[in-house]
């Protein structure tokens, strides 16, 4: 298994993965040394994540090698058809996956991906509209959807 850590706007960002695919990425609330040298293995998702950081990517091309339950894969698959810069609710994801009353297993799933940003658990939010449960913290969860945002805020000052 193959490691590296890279800066990101939200904090360092620790990829794992081999030939099989990736298998996490996870934000660090740490100051881990970033790598210097980028394992080959991990070239490819470590330029695409630049370039979602950068704004100039809006979805990934990797192959991904998980570890989970087929249910939490199958709930991993479902959350990459959600668009750049779209939501749903914990509650539609459920309906989306066939059982609306897997609503709590669904975000049990959600809060275990491993695959932080390139499976998007961050445009899943409350029925309500609310920022809920996000394991990266809700202040990454809010940069994450702002910067997704197709109506760019512009600053007055």
């Amino acid at each position: 298994m193959e490691k590296a850590c890279i800066k990101t706007p939200l904090g360092v960002a620790k990829l794992e993965g081999d030939a099989k695919g990736l298998s996490s990425i996870t934000v660090l609330d740490t100051d881990e040394e970033t790598a210097e040298v980028i394992p080959e293995i991990l070239e490819d998702a470590v330029y695409q994540l630049q370039e979602y950081f950068e704004g100039r990517r809006k979805s990934f091309s990797l192959t991904l090698n998980p570890e989970g339950t087929d249910f939490q894969k199958k709930v991993w698959k479902a959350l990459q058809e959600i668009p750049y810069g779209k939501t749903v609710s914990y509650l539609k994801l459920s309906k989306t996956l066939g059982d609306v009353k897997a609503i709590r297993a669904v975000a049990a799933a959600n809060g275990k991906n491993p695959l932080w940003i390139v499976v998007p658990c961050h445009r899943v939010i409350g029925s309500d509209g609310s920022l809920v449960g996000y394991a990266g913290g809700l202040h990454r969860k809010k940069w994450l959807l702002n910067h997704e945002s197709p109506a760019k805020q512009q600053s007055l000052f």
